[in-house]
């Protein structure tokens, strides 16, 4: 009989909203295919049932094959470059390494989603990169002009040829982030809501933008 096992493919998984997603989708009843570029991490994901995958996201053929090799019915983008610590500094010169990520990166990634056949890509994006407005800012609200690498990613997930689902995170607060309360600057979002919401995106909603915040 042919198998009923839906897998997913997280890219990012070790990641703070990667871990808590793949455990509720475990919960769920899927089969987990997670990414880290950390031996160490891999280890750790293996240990709550994901099997990981170590490859880099710029290394645009080997990812190809984790994608294509595991076969997912959906492809999740937690993917970020920014340091662990909230420090002005470290964050100034991750920047532009995050900026790359969105850009060359998620272009590989969907690369891989289109070679493997998948339906449905699910990513991360910010709801902190409009351009200034009146409040609540919606959905269909600019962004900000200097947002160019926030509007790539976007652009490549909703372009494809799957069902893309941008999910708009406010800024993360609890385990494993920047900070244990929500930040004086809205919007904010606590990092399981954040997870939960990816969990719910992977089969629910017509393709499309989604504040979470």
């Amino acid at each position: 009989m042919p198998s009923t096992e839906r897998t997913v493919f997280v890219a990012g998984a070790a990641g703070a909203v990667g871990r808590v997603l793949c455990q509720l989708l475990l919960a769920d009843g899927w089969r987990v295919v997670g990414t880290t570029r950390s031996a160490a991490r891999a280890a750790e994901l293996n240990a709550i049932g994901v099997e990981p995958v170590v490859v880099d996201v710029y290394d645009r053929d080997a990812l190809i094959r984790a994608v294509v090799d595991a076969k997912p019915d959906v492809v999740v983008h937690q993917l970020t470059d920014l340091p662990k610590e909230n420090d002005p500094e470290l964050l100034a010169a991750a920047l532009p390494n995050n900026a790359r990520l969105r850009e060359v990166g998620t272009a590989n990634l969907v690369a891989a989603a289109i070679m493997a056949g998948v339906k449905r890509l699910v990513a991360q994006s910010i709801a902190f990169a409009y351009a200034d407005g009146p409040l609540p800012l919606r959905e269909d609200a600019p962004l900000s002009p200097t947002a160019t690498s926030v509007a790539r990613l976007e652009e490549l997930v909703l372009d494809g040829p799957f069902d893309g689902i941008v999910l708009r995170y406010g800024r993360f607060y609890g385990p494993r982030t920047w900070y244990d309360r929500p930040s004086s600057k809205p919007p904010v979002v606590h990092v399981d809501a954040a997870a939960d919401a990816a969990r719910r995106a992977v089969t629910l909603g017509p393709p499309g933008i989604y504040n979470v915040a």
